[in-house]
């Protein structure tokens, strides 16, 4: 018999608690040692909560002085352009004076050369009056304005001003995004058509010839020869860029991945000497968490780290990653990356003191907790007080992210990492099916972050694989009914009719594509008529691979601050085997490159029982025996073995499970059946003969809609209408289970604190 205790035990009640606190200023600083806490030995019962402080916003319509702009730019949110002044469209980046004042510096304008040339560009000294829990206007001031000029003639190459004394620049010239000041009172600023950097007086004025970047161009580059192909993707240059403390060091980071990258997952970190104007040589891999994602700023702190922002290129509810990850230059992981490690989820910031809700009232995210989930965040602070200060580009007048039809405000938020008390530990584990699959499409990672949001302690991924052999997330290996495949003429030869543990189905399979060739469809909810709220989501996401999930669930904490679980299911495990495309073994693979070892929240389940005894033969992470609600598992039925998953579930049947796995995954009418009219009976003895013989028990699915809900805890005759699915899971609590699968943790986690 397997021997589980003190395998699983930490899965179930370890509470010891992860926290960052960054060396950013006096709250850290006589500071023998700035690195963040998680590196270290963490208080126990104590998590750091990102808490809003301050918030502070500036008209989206606000015009600063200066000639009309944005004549060409793209209409939105009912605003057409040209507009009678200067907008200014968010800032990308910003840098504090001792005043609490900030220098911030938009963009090029509008978002390209072609629309841009009547765009200004200049660094804006902006005195926020913030909202606190004390009160407070919670607008931006703008007091004035710094013009980057070229009267010197330093810029070797035509600009749109060129014939003027003053040489305005504009954003027709230069993409600017990230900004250092200088000890000097200079400024070095980052763009993006070159890439180049430029070094500006505390004036504006260029001081010399932009610095080129060695590694590539972009395909806005003013050097670009005819026939020669750009490196960089257009806009996807100097997005972020961090300093030294002493000033002598820049870190600039390319934003996107070099085209001809073959993992587009990975950025680079680039090592510049502002003494010598020149780049060291030095560089550092980073990756993100899905290859779409970007670095959108980043700030130094001490001992070699790096505080920058990821995010992704969707806003409001369809947001998926608004974070930001503290990164070590002197330590990589196995893949040779810079390890990461979260400081902010910005979809999730406690608002104890409600900022900001009653002058933003209806305002998506503005809430508690507070979410920033505009597209572009693209400004972190490390302010000198040791809290965290993040601001939007607005992509005036495009982005509508807190009240749709409505331009999005420049706004900025201060954070404190503040500790608190850990909350208690749930009575039983939340584990996330599918993700949050009762709200957004299953098996996103768009569900699998809900899910996290929501405060589960595991999310499930189901895992299939490719034609190439990488292992994807999808419930089923047919993804006509969960992606838009149907809609690809390219992939119409591809639907087929195939035998599936004996059954016969007609569509599109995962075994059929190469990884490239499912990265180009987007998931779609599976049942829009039960969940149409969720078909809003329809085409966003992509497929994730199992190495992009286990990246965000280890790059990832619960609420209650410990990593969070993942528990895989390997589906027909047989028919892959016979297809040539074993689960198992890459499974155990993707797990060890993850760093992921035994003793980690890991449960791996199968509802079939020959690849679980293999498993078992070969590791030590725990095992859990699915059981359906009817008929037998696939293996055996191939096998001839007249087994079925209710002998299984019987007395004798557990015990043999208790050989080789460690807990079980039943249907949960197996362990509460249900009378003729639908209401839970009394529970039978599965549980506590698991119990007896040592096997967790974790039953499926739970989901709030009336159809799957006993009858007495339903709320109308309406089968998609909401009924009461905490009433249900108190009884499953009551009967002794140990933790549950469920389409709604949201709702769930507050059965079990």
């Amino acid at each position: 018999m397997r021997s589980p205790t003190s395998r699983f035990l930490p899965l179930l009640c370890l509470t010891l608690a992860a926290s960052v606190t960054l060396g950013l200023g006096p709250a850290g600083a006589d500071s023998a040692s700035t690195t963040p806490a998680a590196h270290k030995e963490p208080s126990r019962g104590t998590v750091v909560e990102p808490t809003l402080e301050a918030r502070a916003t500036l008209s989206a319509d606000y015009l600063a002085d200066g000639p009309p702009s944005g004549a060409l730019a793209s209409p939105g949110n009912g605003r057409t352009g040209p507009f009678a002044g200067q907008v200014i469209p968010g800032f990308s980046a910003m840098v504090e004076n001792k005043d609490g004042t900030f220098w911030a510096q938009p963009d090029n304008g509008f978002g390209t050369k072609g629309n841009s040339a009547d765009f200004l560009l200049r660094l804006y000294k902006i005195d926020p009056q913030w909202e606190t829990a004390g009160g407070g206007l919670g607008d931006i001031t703008v007091e004035r304005f710094i013009s980057l000029r070229d009267p010197d003639r330093k810029v070797p190459f035509a600009i749109v001003n060129g014939a003027t004394s003053t040489r305005l620049l504009t954003g027709a010239d230069f993409d600017i995004e990230s900004v250092a000041h200088a000890k000097d009172g200079t400024f070095w600023i980052g763009e993006e058509f070159g890439p180049f950097l430029l070094h500006v007086s505390a004036d504006g004025k260029v001081l010399q010839a932009p610095v080129p970047f060695p590694d590539g161009t972009s395909p806005q580059n003013p050097y670009l020869t005819p026939g020669e192909q750009p490196r960089i993707p257009a806009s996807r240059g100097f997005e972020a860029m961090a300093a030294s403390p002493d000033g002598k060091r820049l870190y600039p980071i390319v934003e996107g991945a070099f085209l001809d990258d073959t993992d587009q997952r990975r950025r680079w970190v680039y090592e510049f000497d502002t003494r010598s104007a020149s780049y060291t040589g030095r560089t550092w891999a980073y990756q993100v968490d899905e290859a779409p994602n970007v670095v959108g700023d980043a700030f130094m702190t001490r001992n070699n780290r790096i505080v920058l922002i990821e995010r992704d290129n969707l806003d409001g509810a369809a947001a998926v990653t608004k974070r930001l990850y503290e990164i070590d230059l002197r330590s990589e992981d196995l893949d040779g990356f810079v390890e990461k490690e979260l400081v902010v989820d910005l979809l999730r910031i406690a608002n104890p003191d409600h900022i900001g809700m009653a002058t933003s009232p209806g305002a998506y995210g503005v809430a508690d907790p507070f979410a920033f989930p505009m597209v572009s965040v693209e400004v972190v602070v490390g302010l000198r007080d040791g809290r965290l200060l993040v601001g939007n580009d607005n992509n005036y007048p495009g982005d509508d992210s807190r009240v749709t039809g409505t331009p999005d405000d420049t706004e900025m938020i201060v954070i404190d990492l503040r500790r608190t008390r850990a909350p208690e530990p749930h009575n039983a584990l939340v584990i996330g099916h599918r993700g949050s699959s009762g709200t957004r499409p299953e098996h996103t990672l768009a569900s699998y972050e809900q899910a996290i949001l929501a405060c589960a302690d595991f999310i499930e991924p189901d895992l299939v694989s490719t034609k190439d052999g990488v292992l994807v997330a999808r419930h089923e290996n047919e993804i006509g009914g969960t992606t838009n495949v149907a809609t690809k003429t390219e992939f119409a030869n591809r639907r087929t009719t195939k035998s599936i543990d004996g059954v016969q189905i007609t569509g599109w399979f995962t075994e059929d594509f190469t990884l490239a060739e499912l990265k180009t469809l987007r998931a779609k909810e599976r049942i829009p008529g039960t969940r149409p709220e969720n078909t809003a989501f329809d085409g966003l996401y992509a497929i994730p691979t199992l190495d992009e999930v286990l990246d965000l669930t280890r790059h990832s904490r619960t609420c209650d601050g410990r990593p969070v679980g993942v528990y895989p299911e390997t589906k027909h495990p047989t028919y892959f085997d016979d297809a040539g495309l074993s689960l198992e073994e890459p499974l155990l693979a993707m797990l060890a490159a993850n760093g992921i070892e035994p003793s980690d929240p890991v449960f791996l389940q199968s509802f079939e029982t020959t690849n679980l005894r293999e498993l078992d033969e070969v590791t030590t992470f725990p095992l859990v025996q699915l059981t359906g609600c009817t008929g037998s598992p696939y293996d055996l039925v191939r096998a001839g073995d007249p087994t079925t998953y209710a002998n299984i579930v019987s007395t004798s049947g557990l015990a043999e499970v208790a050989t080789y796995a460690d807990g079980l995954g039943a249907c949960k009418d197996q362990l509460i059946p249900r009378g003729s009219d639908g209401r839970l009976l009394q529970p039978t003895a599965v549980i506590s003969d698991a119990h007896d013989v040592g096997l967790v028990v974790h039953p499926y699915t739970f989901r709030v809609e009336n159809q799957f809900l006993p009858t007495q805890f339903r709320s109308s005759s309406d089968p998609n209408a909401d009924g009461d699915l905490a009433g249900e899971l108190r009884a499953f609590l009551r009967a002794g289970i140990g933790g549950f699968f469920t389409d709604n943790p949201a709702i769930a986690v507050d059965i079990v604190r």
